[in-house]
């Protein structure tokens, strides 16, 4: 079995390089990662919760400073520790329900009862609300009496007892383990079947001889709108080319081969030719919690042309990509500069660029890669999970994500 910590150095190099490229790519592989370094980590009998928490926190630092405009990298992350929190809290509602039981399973009187069902409502409470700070909700039930555990029966048997408990804490820690890796599998299955899930429901959306305008090449729009296509919907689609990488390109060569009428136009034609468009729908890199979205750059253009002319502005895009961070968190990174090579011929320009040959200024070249598009610009979300508001958006993410969890930090670092 490959050692973690080398596991986790060579995806970090791969982030830092660039050569893991794509939402969906980088979610899976971080997925698969933490997936990794859970099921290697030796957990105690005590505080099995926050030991996994603190090193998916730990894990989660280095993958997230190595590319911090993959926002995806950090959903995953938070995803997975969303998911310890939840099997840890499932599994000590369980361990009070059984005490619960076995305590009702006495001829006490009906008083005794209400109090030992009280105990159980108060201990899960407190955990939801701590929501595994010290003490642990595991601790809480190992410090009550044994007396309200079980009937004292006066025999010899406190060593089988104590066994029996070591036994159970250790049955415990490998349930905690084995319920989140299962977890974690079930994640990966749903960032693998996204586009499929989104693809269903396209025909409810793109009608009989509408015109559809996209900008640049997204695999989820493509399938949605292949899915449609295969519904015997009758539609046209025009796609902005996406300069400077021109993946719109890439798109109209792949829907034309699936059949699909397609138009390429210029990204400076989309305000020319949106009076003709019905939807536009495009992809996201991310979605934010106040429904803004990080997008391809030009799509903001693209959302303001749509939005003066009345056109539903709809995104499609899986739920790896909800971000539970607002564009104003410093710990969010909106763009990311790319090589000035895409714009310009260094050849061509190379006089302009040099400093020390001539007298004029030299030429500086920015080639952002990502716009925002403010939720007031977007009609729709469509996701794996069905169609939401921008307004919805916040309540969608806190299903997926725990408030504690948002600031990806370790305990330690903080109270050093």
């Amino acid at each position: 079995m490959p050692d973690t910590q080398a596991l986790v150095s060579e995806f970090v190099l791969k982030l830092k390089r660039r050569k893991v490229e794509g939402s969906h790519a980088t979610a899976r592989q971080t997925a698969e990662l933490l997936r990794s370094v859970i099921s290697q980590q030796r957990i105690p009998h005590t505080n099995q919760a926050a030991h996994l928490i603190e090193a998916v926190k730990v894990v989660g630092e280095q993958l997230i400073s190595a590319n911090p405009v993959e926002l995806a990298v950090g959903n995953i992350v938070r995803r997975v520790l969303h998911i310890i929190r939840e099997e840890d809290l499932s599994l000590a509602t369980t361990a009070v329900g059984a005490l619960g039981l076995s305590a009702d399973s006495d001829d006490d009187d009906d008083a005794e009862r209400d109090d030992r069902t009280l105990l159980s409502a108060t201990a899960v409470a407190a955990a939801s609300r701590s929501t595994l700070r010290a003490p642990a909700l595991h601790t809480l039930l190992e410090d009550i009496p044994d007396s309200a555990a079980a009937p004292h029966t006066p025999s010899s048997g406190g060593e089988s007892e104590g066994k029996s408990k070591s036994a159970d804490k250790s049955g415990r820690s490998r349930k905690l383990k084995h319920d989140v890796i299962e977890a974690i599998n079930e994640l990966l299955e749903d960032i693998d079947t996204c586009h499929e899930q989104i693809a269903e429901q396209a025909v409810e959306h793109i009608h009989q001889n509408e015109v559809i305008l996209t900008l640049g090449r997204s695999r989820t729009v493509m399938e949605f709108l292949c899915a449609a296509k295969e519904k015997k919907r009758s539609f046209r689609v025009f796609v902005a080319e996406g300069a400077p990488r021109y993946q719109g390109h890439v798109l109209a060569k792949e829907l034309v081969a699936r059949g699909l009428q397609t138009t390429v136009i210029a990204d400076s034609a989309v305000f020319a030719m949106i009076s003709r468009v019905n939807m536009v729908i495009v992809g996201a890199h991310a979605i934010m919690a106040n429904g803004g979205v990080i997008a391809p750059v030009g799509l903001n253009m693209v959302a303001l042309a749509a939005k003066r002319h009345a056109v539903p502005f709809v995104v499609v895009a899986g739920s790896h990509k909800l971000c539970p961070l607002y564009p104003h968190n410093p710990e969010v990174l909106l763009n990311d500069l790319r090589s000035p090579s895409e714009l310009l011929d260094f050849g061509g320009f190379s006089d302009c660029m040099d400093y020390g040959i001539g007298s004029g200024a030299p030429l500086h070249v920015v080639n952002p890669a990502f716009d925002y598009v403010p939720p007031k610009l977007v009609s729709l979300f469509i996701t794996d999970t069905g169609g939401h508001n921008p307004s919805y958006m916040y309540r969608l993410i806190a299903d997926y994500y725990s408030a504690d969890d948002f600031v990806v930090q370790r305990r330690t670092a903080l109270g050093s």
